[in-house]
């Protein structure tokens, strides 16, 4: 059984967010695996939906407390160490440009909330991660990641320009292709796959 949770904030403000990444690029993955449609469940404070991909369950997780206590969400799921690495959390990244996904395992969480929140819950960094880049790019391709605490803050919480939309339509099918792969041929395929 896989837990596979996609970070982002609840309230209708959110929809469409930088920060909201993790849960759009988790609902084309439902959608595109016919998945049941989201079950608001209390205990965890998460919507859910619970099926079957490549002959694997996994249960999908959109944690409906906000970013910075997505732990609190997921430690209803994940019960132990071992547990955690059946877990595969999606996630906006500041540090990767737009179009960039990167698959990680037992890493730090980088300064992302969420992530450190998540952490702390269920007491290991050894779970999976695909890190979505959200951060701009200058025309040579370089990396413009905004600079300052409100510049970040405005950054993350805007939603993505229309050019941005385009690119992470493809994003969100390389992001499904990397889950089934996690799913179907464990992660160090998929890290070689995804990480070039």
């Amino acid at each position: 059984m896989f837990i596979i949770a996609g970070l982002g904030n609840p309230d209708q403000e959110y929809i469409g967010t930088r920060h909201n990444t993790g849960r759009i690029m988790l609902e084309v993955f439902r959608a595109r695996h016919n998945l049941p449609a989201w079950d608001a469940d209390k205990k965890s404070k998460s919507l859910i939906s619970k099926g079957e991909v490549a002959g694997e369950k996994v249960t999908l997780v959109e944690p409906e407390t906000y970013m910075n206590k997505s732990g609190s969400a997921l430690s209803y799921f994940i019960k132990s160490k071992k547990a955690a690495e059946n877990l595969i959390v999606i996630y906006d990244d500041l540090d990767l440009p737009v179009g960039s996904i990167k698959v990680s395992f037992n890493k730090s969480s980088g300064g992302h909330r969420g992530l450190q929140s998540i952490i702390s819950a269920v007491k290991t960094e050894a779970f999976l991660r695909i890190r979505v880049g959200i951060s701009p790019v200058t025309a040579s391709g370089k990396l413009k990641k905004p600079k300052g605490e409100d510049a970040v803050g405005k950054h993350i919480l805007g939603v993505f320009k229309k050019p941005e939309q385009d690119i992470l339509k493809k994003v969100a099918m390389r992001v499904s292709d990397a889950l089934e792969m996690l799913l179907t041929e464990g992660k160090e395929k998929a890290m070689g796959e995804f990480n070039k």
